[in-house]
Formats: structure tokens, C-alpha cells, sequence
């Protein structure tokens, strides 16, 4: 693993829709994300301005004016970027058919996962949120959506008599920013932690508040070491 002062670009890259002719717009669109993700990986997001991003490309300042308005719909892109990657990777358990204490396990796995290899974007987005209205607003409508989501794979946990039967939302969003706060600390800055342990922490919570505390044990074998 490379160290934290030699690490100098993010895991994660931007490419331009797949079309039958790429053209220079896509390009140049996909050149000044992947630049932000570089910059957010390595400074702090507040940091940032939009000569020191376009600094990073081989297009000029004015392009990005054609591209976004500002430097925060640039962290709103990225954000709705990271939103697929996590929805995917937690796919098991809002959608899965078997044992649901194995599949969420399974979906913290990769919750887990994306937010260390993402960790410092992560922390960029929310570092945006305090400082522009409208980007707040699309930051909460994020959480929202993992909010209805957790809810109603709850609610139907609980018709099924796999959940105890309390209020789901307040629940869905205690887990949910318990989970966002965890994962911006541990992952948000380099040195990351270690993700085992934080994936281990979040299993314990989770599967402890909805489902039997009991299954911590019997099913710790699926953890998905990362």
C-alpha cells in the first residue's frame, strides 16, 4: 500500500458516457471530476478553488464554466456517483432473498468497502454540505433516500416476525448517521483506519438492534474480509 504522502490520485475515476463517438465535451467534463477527486483525496475540500482544479488538467479555467456552475455542483456529480457505488454494494440486503442477518452482514461488508476505497470524497461532500444551501439539500436527499430504504427493509422484516415491532424510521435514521459519522472518521483522512474492525463495530450494531443478538456468533464466519 502506498503511503499517505506519495498517494496523490483516488481509486475512483470518471469516464465519459460510452457513446459510438466520445466527444471532447465528455472529455473534458470527465477531466475536471477526476480532478476534483484527486484534490479532495489528498486536501481538504475547503481548499479547493477553481484554479487550483483546472491547475491539475490540461483544459483552461473557462472551461469549467461550461461544464458547472460552481465547485459545488462538481461535489454534487461526485456525489451522486457515490451514491450507485454504495446502493450497489448494499444491494444483498435491501433486496436479497434468505437469511436476513447474513445478508446485511453481507451489504455492511460492502458498505464498508466502498467507503474506505472512497473514504476522503466522502468527508469532501459532507465538508461541502456546511458551506452552500443547495448542496445541503442534496446531501440530505441522499441520506433520505438510505433513510426510506433501511425503513421500509425493516417494516418488511417485520411483517415477516423477523424484527421486533417498534417505530422503523427514527431507527433507519439513527443507523444511518451513526454509520455516516463512523465511516467520515475512520475513512475521511489519510491514515484510514483499518477496515475490519469498523466493519466488525457496524455488524455488531446493526445486527444487535434489528435482529437476533444471538446470530453475532453462528454467523460471524461471513464476514467479508476486506
Amino acid at each position: 500500500m502506498m503511503s499517505p504522502g506519495k498517494q496523490s490520485k483516488s481509486p475512483l475515476r470518471v469516464s465519459p458516457q460510452p457513446t459510438p463517438t466520445i466527444t471532447r465535451s465528455a472529455r473534458t467534463r470527465a477531466a475536471i471530476l477526476n480532478a476534483a477527486l484527486d484534490f479532495v483525496w489528498s486536501r481538504p475540500f475547503r481548499d479547493m478553488t477553481i484554479t487550483s482544479l483546472m491547475a491539475s488538467t490540461d483544459v483552461s479555467r473557462s472551461a469549467f464554466y461550461r461544464h458547472f456552475t460552481d465547485l459545488h455542483e462538481v461535489m454534487e456529480t461526485l456525489l451522486e456517483t457515490l451514491q450507485g457505488e454504495i446502493f450497489d454494494a448494499t444491494e444483498p440486503w435491501f433486496a436479497g432473498i434468505g437469511d436476513p442477518a447474513a445478508l446485511l452482514q453481507e451489504a455492511l461488508a460492502g458498505l464498508v468497502r466502498v467507503c474506505y476505497e472512497r473514504g476522503p470524497i466522502l468527508r469532501a461532500v459532507t465538508d461541502a454540505a456546511t458551506s452552500d444551501e443547495r448542496f445541503e439539500r442534496a446531501w440530505n436527499q441522499f441520506m433520505e433516500r438510505f433513510d426510506n430504504a433501511v425503513t421500509d427493509r425493516i417494516e418488511a422484516d417485520q411483517a415477516q416476525g423477523l424484527i421486533a415491532d417498534f417505530e422503523a424510521r427514527p431507527v433507519a435514521i439513527a443507523l444511518n448517521r451513526l454509520d455516516a459519522y463512523t465511516l467520515i472518521h475512520e475513512f475521511g483522512q489519510h491514515p484510514r483506519s483499518e477496515p475490519q474492525p469498523v466493519q466488525e463495530a457496524l455488524v455488531r450494531i446493526w445486527v444487535s438492534t434489528l435482529y437476533d443478538a444471538g446470530r453475532l456468533g453462528k454467523k460471524s464466519s461471513t464476514l467479508v474480509r476486506t
